[in-house]
C-alpha cells in the first residue's frame, strides 16, 4: 500500500473478536471496550485495520485509528500510537511494554484511569496529524 493511500474501514468484529477470546478474558476485554468508548465517544469500532479491535475516527493518517486492543495469555493489551508509553513511561514502570503496546495483567484490576490517560493522549497524538 502506498503512503496516500487509505484502507477502506469496515466498522463492527470487536464483539466477534471478544467473543472468541477464552471466557476468562471476555468480561476484561468488554470493560476496555467500554473504557474507550467513553473515552473516545463516536468513534468507529472495527477489526479492518490490523485485524484487532480498534478505534477511528476519519480525517487523519492511518484511516484515523488511534488506538487498538488485543488479548495475548496472560495481558490484556492496549495498543497506542507512539510516543505515548514513551511520554507516560514514570506512569507505566510496573507493566510490561512496547514501543506502542502495554500490557495488562489478567490477574491485575484493569487500571481504568490509566487506560482513560492512554487513550486520550493517543487520540491528541493522531489529532496532530490531520490529512
Amino acid at each position: 500500500m502506498k503512503k496516500d493511500e487509505e484502507k477502506t474501514i469496515q466498522p463492527g468484529g470487536i464483539e466477534e473478536y471478544i467473543t472468541l477470546q477464552s471466557y476468562e478474558a471476555q468480561s476484561k476485554l468488554q470493560q476496555l471496550r467500554s473504557i474507550i468508548n467513553t473515552t473516545a465517544p463516536g468513534a468507529t469500532e472495527t477489526v479492518s485495520y490490523f485485524q484487532l479491535p480498534g478505534y477511528s475516527y476519519p480525517g487523519y493518517d492511518y484511516n484515523g485509528m488511534f488506538v487498538w486492543f488485543s488479548f495475548k495469555k496472560p495481558f490484556l493489551r492496549l495498543h497506542v500510537r507512539p510516543p505515548v508509553l514513551k511520554n507516560h513511561a514514570n506512569e507505566l514502570t510496573h507493566y510490561a511494554k512496547t514501543a506502542s503496546i502495554i500490557s495488562f495483567p489478567m490477574t491485575d484490576e484493569l487500571p481504568n484511569e490509566l487506560v482513560k490517560k492512554l487513550v486520550l493522549a493517543s487520540l491528541e497524538v493522531m489529532k496532530q496529524k490531520k490529512l
